[in-house]
């Protein structure tokens, strides 16, 4: 037998085997899963809504975690911060050339965030609407129980709306679960989205409970999202009582006293490697990552939940990475020779105190000097705020060198003495101020990390609300109202708690709540939201600002409180600095709203999204959706 016939034979068997399992089997070629996802299977009772609920709080960490995590594009966007990265182009400093349609839909660590806010709401509005539109689809032990499920969802569709709104404007409302791919979607009004989330949060009001786990949604976080859509509503009257909802609850209080158990504020004193504990204070504690979900803690509203273990964020927040000065390196001794070394193996590790920063998320003059106006503010004590001049000269290169050319038998004079940023004769020793040198907050951004060596920000809770707010938002709708001694009266609740003066009610304006929510919720507050809606208040009330302006919603992208307060306040957009790189620092009016991601108007094919005034593709707007389609 040859070769050729061996296989001849083989193939025939071959073919045998398979005819026969054909005639035995018809169906052999049709895929047999293991398993299968039928969502009408799976949302079957209260755990499965709940487990839908836990992707949408999953979902919101996004906004405060990884490598360049997007809160620090709403920072940017306002007059508290810049983009503090000097030695490339990407990243959002030249605004007006780097924010258009196409250039803001990377998701990566070198560019704005624009793109990830606008995807990351929709995502959580589709878990949100998969609950809402299928709410009766399940048991529930009783009515309440499937009312509370049903107040989380709106919550947190609300939520979302209530950010696309103030950050795009006008936005396609997607209220129902989509089931089937669709290229048809259309812009609805602000206002029309606005109105429909009160409605929503009216009811989750009623229906909702603070005798929950932390991270899910409280009764007080509803009031308190709730405020601030009446507050973008105009609904000035429902804002205040919305706000004593949560303010008189009994529920909640302001922390007024050291609690915890947490390690207290620390300093270094020149010439010793030893840090020393300062007394312990409110301020402190409160925002100490042990404490911020302690049952002992009355202030937290609504939290984001992290663990370390827990698997999205391996590395933590890296909030010291992005908030704190790239201190370790750039800077000189007085002497001329490197001073200060953030990695984990000079004699004084410094790093393990302050964190590896690289000085991404670089403060403003005002948020750095103009805002600390009181002497006793515990927000800018030693220990809870940190300046450049507190920390070391701390690189081992400053240490005695019997090797060096020429030798040197002895430390510098200025190892382990404080930072200086000039010479005897006036030069600088720090090659990039914007970047390397400038204060921070050391009570928000110290988290301890256990992965990272140098620390770059570990893990912690965080909080999303924190009735400190809710009383500043309460503050604002008194302002709106006119009743400026209420309106003191709320904004001293937090003044007092941190150990500042009263203010009068003749010292109250729209500029005065600013600088204490600047004060009071740095990389808590997403800044250019709030900003926007305070903007469109401004242009709608004709109220006028505190600089004697008036606005009106006509010519809105043109003119606004947004770009007059940013003007005011942000030295680098005021002055158009220029960074090390080249790079040029602006910012315009029609920034109050970002502009629609091309990819997301592209793949409305038989519909239309809008584009906002001042970008590319507004020339072919269309009238947007006076009511939510159905």
């Amino acid at each position: 037998m040859n070769k050729n016939s061996k296989y001849i034979i083989i193939i025939g068997l071959f073919t045998t085997v398979l005819t026969s399992s054909i005639n035995c089997k018809k169906d052999f070629l049709k895929p047999e899963p293991l398993s299968f996802y039928e969502a009408s299977a799976t949302y079957v009772d209260a755990a499965a809504m709940r487990a839908a609920l836990a992707a949408c709080a999953r979902n919101l960490r996004i906004e405060y975690y990884g490598g360049n995590p997007p809160i620090l594009t709403e920072m940017l966007f306002s007059e508290i911060s810049v983009e503090g990265t000097t030695d490339k182009s990407g990243p959002a400093v030249d605004l007006n050339l780097q924010i258009t349609p196409d250039l803001v839909q990377s998701n990566d660590d070198d560019h704005n965030k624009i793109y990830v806010y606008w995807f990351e709401a929709y995502r959580g509005i589709k878990y949100a609407n998969t609950v809402i539109s299928r709410i009766d689809d399940a048991t529930y032990a009783s009515p309440a129980e499937r009312n509370a499920i049903l107040g989380a969802a709106y919550f947190h569709r609300a939520l979302r709306y209530y950010r696309l709104t103030q950050q795009f404007g006008d936005v396609p409302a997607i209220m129902k679960e989509i089931t089937a791919p669709s290229l048809e979607f259309y812009t609805t009004k602000r206002e029309v989205i606005l109105q429909k989330i009160k409605l929503d949060l009216d009811s989750a009001l009623l229906w909702s409970s603070d005798a929950v786990n932390k991270g899910e949604v409280t009764k007080g976080a509803v009031g308190h999202l709730l405020t601030k859509v009446n507050l973008a509503l105009g609904n000035f009257d429902d804002a205040i009582a919305s706000a004593n909802s949560v303010i008189n609850g009994g529920t909640y209080s302001l922390m007024q006293t050291p609690f915890g158990t947490s390690a207290p504020p620390m300093y270094v004193p020149a010439g010793t490697k030893t840090p020393v504990p300062l007394p312990s204070n409110v301020i402190w504690d409160l925002h100490r990552p042990e404490n911020k979900s302690n049952p002992a803690n009355k202030e937290g509203l609504f939290m984001i939940i992290d663990r370390f273990g827990d698997g999205q964020f391996d590395n933590g927040m890296t909030i010291m990475r992005q908030a704190v000065p790239y201190w370790g390196t750039n800077i000189s001794a007085p002497t001329g020779v490197k001073g200060t070394n953030d990695n984990p193996n000079p004699e004084f590790i410094q790093s393990n105190l302050y964190g590896r920063g690289i000085g991404r998320s670089r403060p403003s003059d005002y948020s750095q000097y103009g805002l600390w106006t009181d002497p006793n503010d515990l927000r800018h004590a030693k220990g809870n705020w940190m300046n450049m001049e507190d920390l070391l000269y701390n690189d081992m290169g400053l240490k005695a060198d019997l090797k060096a050319n020429p030798p040197r038998p002895e430390d510098d004079p200025y190892y382990l003495k404080n930072l200086q940023l000039r010479n005897a004769s006036g030069g600088l020793l720090c090659t990039d101020t914007i970047r390397c040198w400038y204060g921070w907050p050391q009570y928000k951004v110290f988290i301890p990390d256990f992965e990272n060596s140098p620390m770059t920000g570990g893990h912690s809770d965080w909080y999303v609300f924190r009735l400190a707010e809710t009383y500043l938002l309460r503050a604002e709708a008194y302002f709106w109202k006119g009743d400026l001694a209420s309106a003191a009266t709320d904004i001293n609740a937090v003044r007092t708690r941190a150990g500042c003066a009263s203010i009068t009610a003749a010292e109250v304006n729209m500029g005065t709540i600013l600088d204490e929510r600047a004060r009071e919720l740095y990389f808590e507050e997403p800044r250019k939201t709030e900003l926007t809606r305070i903007s469109y208040l401004f242009a709608k009330t004709g109220k006028t600002s505190e600089t004697g302006k008036v606005y009106t919603l006509n010519g809105f992208s043109e003119n606004n409180y947004f770009y007059d307060r940013i003007m005011a306040k942000n030295n680098f957009y005021r002055l158009g600095i220029v960074n090390s790189h080249g790079d040029k620092y602006t910012i315009s009016p029609y920034h109050v709203l970002w502009p629609i991601p091309t990819r997301s108007i592209n793949g409305s094919t038989t519909g239309r999204i809008n584009q906002n005034k001042g970008y590319t593709g507004y020339e072919n707007n269309v009238a947007p959706l006076d009511k939510i389609p159905d």
